[in-house]
C-alpha cells in the first residue's frame, strides 16, 4: 500500500490518501506523525485532483520536440489535409518517434488517459496508425489509450479508404471514426452506413469529427442521432467538435442537448477560439452529457498551437468561454479530468453543474495529479510547474519529467 500524505483534494482540507491495487483505498485527515510501513509520498500540502484525460489528440501529426517550422496550411479542411499529405514524411523523426515523444510529454504534464486519432487514407495507408500503436505500447504503464481509426481525408472521396479502415479494425483499432459526412464526403447517408456498419461488424464505438457549421452541422447531427437511436448505440457514440451546436438559435441548441443526453452521445471539445464554435458547455454538463477536453493536433501541419500541457488547454477552455468565477474555472478542470475519463468509460463518474468534485474518493482510480497552488482557480490561471503524476498509485512523472523512461 502507498500513502500519499498531506494533499488537498480539489483545494480542500488536508488529507492522507491510502492507495492500493491501483485505487484510492482510504481518505482521512492528514496526520503529520502517522507511521506507515509501505511506500510514502509527501504531497507537501499541494492540491490533488484526478489526472488529466486528453479526450481528443492526434499523436501521429505532432511535431513537438522538433525545430519550429512556418505554418503552410490553407484555411479550409481539405487545404489542410493536402498540406499535411505533402509534408508529413519530411521531419527528421519518424512518426513513431514523434508520437511517442508527444505522449511522454503529455504524461509528464499530467495526462494518464488519452483518446488519440490515427490518420488512415490512401497516402499513408496504415503507417500512421501503426506508429500510434507503437507509441501507445511504449507508454502503456503510464497512460491508458484508446486509438481511433480516423479517415481524415474522408471515407468516400478516394477509393480504398473503407478497406483500409476495416483492416485497421482487424489490427486492433478501438473505435471507428468518421468526418464531416455532408461537407467533406457530400454523401452523409452512405458515409454513416459505412461508419455504423463497421461499428456493428467489429463491435466498436463510433467517433465522428463534425466541423460542419451552423444548420448544416445540426442537420448532420440529426442523422447521427437517428442512427444512434435506431441501432441501439446509446453510450457508444462520440462527437468531436460539434461546431453546429454553437452557431444556431437557443431553442435548437436546447433541443439537441436534450437529445444528446437522452441517447448518451458524448462530446469532445478542443476549446476552439473562433466565434460561434464554442460548445454550450454548462448546458451540456448540467443535462448529463459526457464532455471531455483535448489538445487536438499539436504543433503540426494543421496548426502551430499546442505544447503537450492539458493545463494550458484547460486555461483556454475557460478563456474561450469568458469564465471568471472560481467555480467555473474549477468546472473547466473537472471537464479536463473527470469529464474526459467518462468518454473512455461511460460507467465512470460524470460531472454535472459547477461545484461537483468527484474523482478523489474511496474507490476512484489512483490516477492523480498533485500540483502546487492556493486553489484550483489559481492553478488554472497560473499553470504551475510543480506537479507529480500518479498512474494506478505509482509516480510516473515528477517536476514535468517522466520517471524510469528510456525511449525505444
Amino acid at each position: 500500500m502507498t500513502l500519499l500524505r498531506h494533499v488537498r483534494p480539489w483545494g480542500g482540507d488536508p488529507v492522507d490518501l491510502e492507495l492500493e491495487a491501483g485505487r484510492i483505498a482510504a481518505v482521512g485527515p492528514h496526520q503529520p506523525s502517522r507511521e506507515h510501513p509501505g511506500d510514502d509520498i509527501d504531497g507537501r500540502g499541494r492540491i490533488v485532483v484526478p489526472a488529466f484525460t486528453d479526450a481528443h489528440a492526434h499523436l501521429d501529426s505532432s511535431l513537438l520536440g522538433l525545430p519550429f517550422r512556418p505554418h503552410t496550411g490553407g484555411p479550409a479542411i481539405w487545404d489542410m489535409v493536402l498540406n499535411d499529405r505533402e509534408h508529413w514524411r519530411d521531419p527528421a523523426w519518424s512518426v513513431t518517434e514523434r508520437a511517442s515523444y508527444t505522449l511522454g510529454l503529455m504524461v509528464a504534464h499530467g495526462v494518464t488517459r488519452v483518446r488519440t486519432y490515427a490518420q488512415i487514407d490512401v497516402d499513408c495507408r496504415l503507417e500512421r496508425f501503426e506508429a500510434v500503436q507503437a507509441a501507445v505500447a511504449e507508454h502503456r504503464d503510464r497512460c491508458d489509450a484508446v486509438v481511433i481509426a480516423c479517415p481524415q481525408a474522408g471515407l468516400l472521396r478516394e477509393p480504398g479508404v473503407v478497406e483500409l479502415m476495416e483492416e485497421a479494425l482487424r489490427q486492433g483499432a478501438d473505435v471507428v471514426g468518421g468526418i464531416d459526412p455532408s461537407m467533406l464526403d457530400r454523401d452523409p447517408v452512405r458515409h454513416l452506413d459505412v461508419v455504423f456498419g463497421l461499428a456493428e461488424r467489429y463491435q466498436v464505438p463510433v467517433d465522428i469529427h463534425l466541423h460542419e457549421p451552423g444548420h448544416l452541422g445540426v442537420w448532420t447531427l440529426g442523422l447521427i442521432l437517428e442512427r444512434t437511436r435506431a441501432l441501439g448505440m446509446q453510450g457508444r457514440v462520440t462527437l468531436a467538435h460539434g461546431y453546429g451546436l454553437g452557431g444556431v438559435d437557443a431553442a435548437t441548441t436546447a433541443r439537441l442537448v436534450e437529445e444528446l443526453a437522452e441517447l448518451d452521445v458524448a462530446m469532445s471539445t478542443v476549446a476552439p477560439p473562433q466565434a460561434g464554435t464554442a460548445l454550450p458547455l454548462l448546458d451540456l454538463t448540467a443535462a448529463g452529457v459526457r464532455v471531455g477536453l483535448g489538445q487536438d493536433g499539436q504543433r503540426d501541419f494543421w496548426t502551430p498551437y499546442g505544447n503537450g500541457d492539458m493545463l494550458d488547454r484547460t486555461w483556454q477552455l475557460a478563456f474561450t468561454h469568458d469564465f471568471r468565477d472560481d467555480a467555473l474555472l474549477e468546472h473547466c478542470l473537472a471537464v479536463a479530468t473527470v469529464g474526459g475519463a467518462s468518454l473512455l468509460d461511460p460507467l465512470s463518474p460524470r460531472i454535472g453543474a459547477p461545484g461537483s468534485r468527484s474523482g478523489v474518493e474511496v474507490g476512484d482510480p489512483a490516477d492523480l495529479l498533485v500540483v502546487d497552488g492556493e486553489c484550483v482557480a489559481q492553478v488554472v490561471m497560473d499553470r504551475p510547474r510543480d506537479r507529480t503524476v500518479l498512474k494506478a498509485g505509482v509516480v510516473v512523472a515528477d517536476g514535468l519529467v517522466l520517471r524510469n523512461h528510456q525511449p525505444v
